[in-house]
C-alpha cells in the first residue's frame, strides 16, 4: 500500500513537471541569432528623443561583404532581419525632398552597387518586405554608397552634420549609406512656397 502511494506521488510530480516544461516550451522562443535593437537620436540625455529605430541586427562571417551575397542588389530589402525595420520621428521633418509627418513608419530599403533607394511605408507591423505595397509609400530618397571598415553586424546609427539636418547612416560589410532627415519642417515649407510664388527667371 505504501509503495502504491509513493508511486502515486512520483506520479503525479512527473506530470507537473512535464506540464511545467509545456508551459515554458509553448510560451518563449529561443534567443534569436539576428537580435532586435534600438538606435535613438537625441539632443540630450534629458530631452525629447528625434528619431528612433528598431530593427533587427543580421551579421556576417568576419570581414564578409553582405550586399550582392546575403542581400542581392537592386531588390527590395526589409533593411534589417525578421520584422521590418521601423522608424519612429517625433516631429515633422524632410526626408530627401518630401515633407513628412512625425509619426512610426516602416524602412525598405533597395540596395545598388552605387546608389540605393531608401522608403519610408505607413503600412507597420508587417514581417519583413513580403508585405510591401507601394501604396503605403510616404517618402523616397536616392542616395549614394561609400565604403568604410569592415562592419560584421548590420547596424543604424544617426550623427549630426548640420544645424537641423541629421544623417540616418546604415552599414555593414564596408557598405555605409546616409539619408538625409531634415528636422527645420517649417523653414523647408516656407522655401518651396516662396520658389513656387516667385520661380527663379
Amino acid at each position: 500500500m505504501k509503495k502504491l502511494k509513493r508511486l502515486s506521488k512520483n506520479v503525479i510530480v512527473i506530470i507537473a513537471l512535464i506540464g511545467n516544461l509545456n508551459v515554458f516550451s509553448q510560451g518563449f522562443q529561443p534567443l534569436d541569432k539576428a537580435p532586435h535593437d534600438i538606435a535613438y537620436y537625441r539632443e540630450s540625455r534629458i530631452t525629447t528623443p528625434l528619431v528612433k529605430a528598431i530593427y533587427g541586427r543580421p551579421s556576417v562571417e568576419e570581414g564578409s561583404e553582405a550586399f550582392g551575397t546575403v542581400v542581392p542588389f537592386n531588390e527590395l530589402w526589409r533593411t534589417g532581419a525578421n520584422e521590418a525595420t521601423e522608424i519612429k520621428i517625433y516631429k515633422d521633418i524632410v526626408f530627401g525632398s518630401t515633407s513628412v509627418k512625425a509619426g512610426t513608419y516602416v524602412l525598405y530599403t533597395i540596395p545598388g552597387e552605387h546608389e540605393w533607394e531608401v522608403i519610408l511605408s505607413s503600412n507597420l507591423d508587417v514581417l519583413g518586405a513580403f508585405q510591401y505595397d507601394p501604396v503605403f509609400d510616404v517618402a523616397k530618397v536616392k542616395v549614394s554608397v561609400s565604403k568604410a571598415e569592415m562592419l560584421s553586424t548590420f547596424s543604424i546609427a544617426f550623427k549630426k552634420t548640420q544645424e537641423d539636418t541629421l544623417q540616418m547612416v546604415l552599414g555593414w560589410g564596408s557598405t555605409r549609406v546616409q539619408v538625409p532627415m531634415n528636422f527645420n519642417h517649417d523653414e523647408y515649407l516656407a522655401k518651396t512656397v516662396k520658389k513656387q510664388q516667385f520661380p527663379a527667371p
